[in-house]
């Protein structure tokens, strides 16, 4: 049931470019070039992550890239973590007398390329970093990652609401899917437009 949701959100879909970190992530190259991820890699990586974080107490969620944020306050929002959307400041993590300081046990970030603010601050004080990764992203610095598409709206919206399923799932808060509330279009960017 999970791999059709996957593929309906794109959430296995890459870039042209891939790193070599993660070739090993990548199922096949299509004919015009751009990389599939491996769809039970994605869903092995989401339920892996939802057992790593369910011991962390204080999960702090960041997201500056547009696309990211809803899906990430959201995913914070159900867990209980903290979130920083938008323009990660400079001392969050590090600095105790900044106004926006928070000490967190564990960091998550949508793309670690884009976040790389909050990466290094998380690396300064020696917090375990989660991230989801697209083909062209280094994993240097990253201690689990979920490969997955974080560009499009609706793969980080699927991917957030999987792994707040997962984590609740983990930590005991609920017993089986059909408990939890929130649908995975909940967690989507809207297009105002539309």
């Amino acid at each position: 049931m999970a791999f059709e949701q996957y593929l309906s959100a794109g959430m296995h879909i890459g870039m042209k470019q891939q790193t070599k970190d993660m070739k090993r992530f990548i199922y096949k190259i299509r004919d015009d070039g751009l990389a599939v991820l491996d769809l039970q890699t994605i869903d092995k990586r989401i339920k892996m992550t939802a057992n790593f974080l369910k011991d962390y107490h204080k999960i702090m969620v960041v997201s500056r890239k547009g696309v990211g944020q809803k899906p990430a306050k959201m995913f914070a929002d159900a867990v209980g973590a903290k979130s920083i959307i938008g323009r990660f400041l400079p001392g969050t993590i590090t600095n105790p007398s900044f106004k926006g300081y928070y000490g967190p046990d564990v960091l998550v970030v949508s793309d670690p390329l884009v976040d790389k603010q909050a990466v290094a601050e998380a690396m300064k004080m020696r917090i375990p970093i989660v991230a989801l990764v697209d083909t062209f992203n280094e994993l240097t610095s990253l201690d689990l990652v979920i490969p997955v598409n974080n560009k499009g709206r609706r793969a980080l919206a699927t991917v957030y609401w999987m792994l707040a399923k997962e984590l609740l799932k983990a930590k005991g808060t609920i017993k089986e899917d059909s408990e939890f509330k929130l649908r995975s279009e909940d967690f989507e960017v809207r297009d105002e437009k539309r």
